[in-house]
């Protein structure tokens, strides 16, 4: 129990960058080079601080000030929900205030023990629609192969393709056999032992997506994400396909504006990884679901990108779920972010056993940003 009531609250938004630029999926146009991370620090009158992930405003901050730490996030880890935007920088001031990992108090929250070096596979993320410029199909499977090899030289052994590429951005026809000739191309650039997941963000109708995987069958694909909106009928026949077909590439989905019913088809079997957005769904609410995935035999696997912190925190999850299948590896480089203790290695994130959520703030950079684009109360 912690009655320290909250004294301080700074957020400003610092900015990152990614190695390349991220290109095209299914729906939108580029996803660019940088990457904008806003985060919130809060103060305690004992003295401690926690930092997180964070979008808010002056209103909606007052509202927490002078609320003890307890008031917004309990000692099991139930979320007040006036505490929902500030929910990450409170698990790291508790893990601050007990001098533990955020992993290490939602196990024991959950009843688990963590030994030893906690690692959790991680997957590349970064292979994006790169290619809209050239004519030639072979370069442009080249071009994303090539991709893949500089993930796998940084210690990824697990690799997301976006596909899709008939959806908007080419001709039908031509963008579903680029899409076919890519995911062979990175097939052969990583190996057979990596897990290779596509993701098409809903840019295939049912009949393409049958066409992709029996295209890509030697492939071994890991998941199809996001194929086309959730639709039970669909996903059936999908099944139903890929059983007759002896394809065990497993349905994923659930990252976006996701179905109410999406948890419906997840216990019925037809939705078999579960992609809730680790922001918008938040820790505390994804512990509790991802308890009920386990009972049904389900994969969780949050979605995070473009806010850069979601490479460190998602796989704290994992120490409460026994299911947890990945953390979404979006590599980025934020100047005043320093996430230096968490290490990709072969195809696994380390997670640092340090206070809260192991992170650290370069202060003069943090207090610019909070000068320059956010405020302090």
């Amino acid at each position: 129990m912690t009655n320290a009531r909250i004294t301080s609250i700074e957020w400003g938004t610092l900015v990152g960058q990614r190695p390349r630029e991220a290109g095209y999926n299914a729906r939108l146009d580029i996803h660019g080079l940088e990457v904008n991370v806003p985060l919130v620090r809060l103060t305690t009158d004992d003295g401690s601080s926690g930092f997180g992930p964070c979008r808010t405003d002056r209103d909606q901050a007052q509202s927490i000030l002078g609320k003890t730490v307890d008031d917004l996030l309990s000692p099991s880890g139930s979320l007040s929900p006036q505490a929902i935007a500030f929910e990450f920088a409170l698990w790291d001031l508790i893990g601050q205030q007990q001098g533990k990992s955020v992993y290490q108090i939602v196990a024991e929250q959950n009843g688990k023990h963590v030994d030893g070096l906690f690692k959790v596979p991680c997957y590349d993320t970064s292979l994006y629609i790169d290619d809209l410029h050239l004519e030639s199909d072979e370069a442009a499977a080249a071009l994303i192969a090539d991709e893949a090899r500089f993930g796998y030289e940084h210690n990824h052994r697990n690799f997301k393709i976006k596909v899709g590429r008939g959806g908007r951005h080419m001709p039908i026809d031509e963008g579903t056999n680029r899409d076919i000739l890519v995911i062979k191309a990175v097939r052969d650039a990583v190996g057979p032992k990596a897990k290779i997941m596509i993701d098409a963000n809903n840019g295939y109708n049912l009949n393409l997506t049958k066409r992709v995987l029996a295209g890509v069958a030697a492939c071994d694909i890991f998941w199809m994400e996001e194929a086309f909106h959730e639709d039970p009928v669909l996903y059936q026949d999908l099944h139903e396909w890929m059983d007759k077909e002896g394809i065990a590439t497993l349905v994923a989905d659930g990252e976006g504006q996701a179905s109410p019913s999406l948890l419906d088809y997840a216990e019925k079997g037809i939705v078999e990884v579960v992609q809730y957005d680790i922001f918008s769904y938040g820790l505390a609410n994804w512990i509790e679901t991802g308890k009920k995935l386990d009972q049904w035999n389900i994969r969780t696997a949050p979605h995070h990108y473009g806010r850069h912190v979601g490479n460190y925190i998602s796989g704290h999850l994992a120490a409460a779920v026994e299911n947890f299948t990945f953390v979404e590896w979006d590599e980025v480089a934020t100047p005043g972010l320093d996430g230096s203790a968490y290490q990709v290695q072969e195809g696994e994130v380390l997670i640092p056993d340090v206070p809260g959520f192991g992170l650290n703030l370069d202060e003069s950079l943090f207090q610019k940003a909070v000068k320059e684009n956010g405020f302090t109360l």
